[in-house]
């Protein structure tokens, strides 16, 4: 019995350690706003919004005169949303009006991070485009850089959007483990971002890039999530970094994700 005792007690430490683990592995939230699409010229709207769940979101809006698709950007899982200027200004220029918000726990916005409240997060982003802007489904399109492409994933599998952007996006949360941590159980993660098998029900177009670098995610994952992904769609092979691989090649990405924007708006995409 006192085997039993310690046995159970042992279970439930390591449990608690590795659930420890896990969440300090998977995000990074960065609180402070650093700077904002003013310094590089963009004008912008601040934009709070409530969760179902009643948290309280931060987010901008640019827009573009030009535009004909709003993107709902999906960050990563570190920093926040006054990190991704570059990406705000590449993705101005292509002609897109851009939402950026924060995540729970990250930057202005309220809460804890988790799986769960990430979905609930963008789902609460789609909604405030359709409900108090007036954005119909059919002009969103979802980018996800990363984590962030987990949570595209999760919306477009189950919304009607035009288009689905990943970058250097996993398959799963259990795929990733097995590469950093080959000897723990991985039945006791929690986390499961199981891109792999909701991007099979996605029906509209997908971009799926991808750098052969990438020194985070491998990858053999961005394969793996595009080989599983029903057509339409494409893949975007770059060079670089998991974080900056968009710059180490950015005429091809540019270029690859213009190319993308031609064809949904064309209906050419088979």
């Amino acid at each position: 019995m006192k085997f039993f005792f310690w046995l159970v007690v042992f279970t439930i430490l390591f449990i608690i350690w590795v659930r420890a683990i896990e969440r300090r592995s998977i995000y990074f939230p960065m609180k402070e706003i650093a700077i904002t699409p003013q310094a590089i010229g963009l004008p912008y709207e601040e934009i709070y919004f409530k969760t179902s769940d009643n948290i309280r979101l931060h987010s901008w809006f640019i827009s573009n005169d030009k535009a004909g698709f709003t993107i709902i950007f999906c960050h990563g899982n570190a920093g926040n949303i006054s990190h991704r200027l570059e990406k705000i200004a590449l993705f101005y220029n292509l002609g897109l009006n851009i939402f950026i918000f924060d995540y729970r726990g990250y930057g202005k916005s309220e809460g804890t991070p988790s799986e769960s409240g990430l979905y609930k997060d963008v789902d609460a982003a789609y909604k405030y485009l359709a409900e108090e802007r007036g954005v119909p489904g059919d002009n969103i399109i979802l980018y996800g850089e990363s984590i962030g492409g987990a949570v595209a994933i999760n919306l477009a599998a189950k919304s009607d959007v035009r288009a689905l952007i990943t970058e250097e996006t996993f398959t799963s949360t259990k795929d990733m483990a097995r590469i950093y941590y080959p000897f723990m159980p991985h039945f006791i993660i929690s986390s499961k971002l199981d891109s792999v098998s909701k991007i099979k029900n996605i029906k509209s177009p997908k971009l799926i890039i991808h750098s052969i670098d990438d020194e985070i995610v491998p990858f053999r994952l961005g394969e793996k999530l595009f080989n599983a992904a029903r057509a339409p769609k494409k893949f975007l092979k770059i060079r670089g970094s998991h974080n900056t691989c968009f710059l180490d090649s950015e005429e091809q990405f540019t270029e690859g994700i213009r190319s993308f924007l031609r064809e949904i708006n064309h209906g050419n995409m088979k």
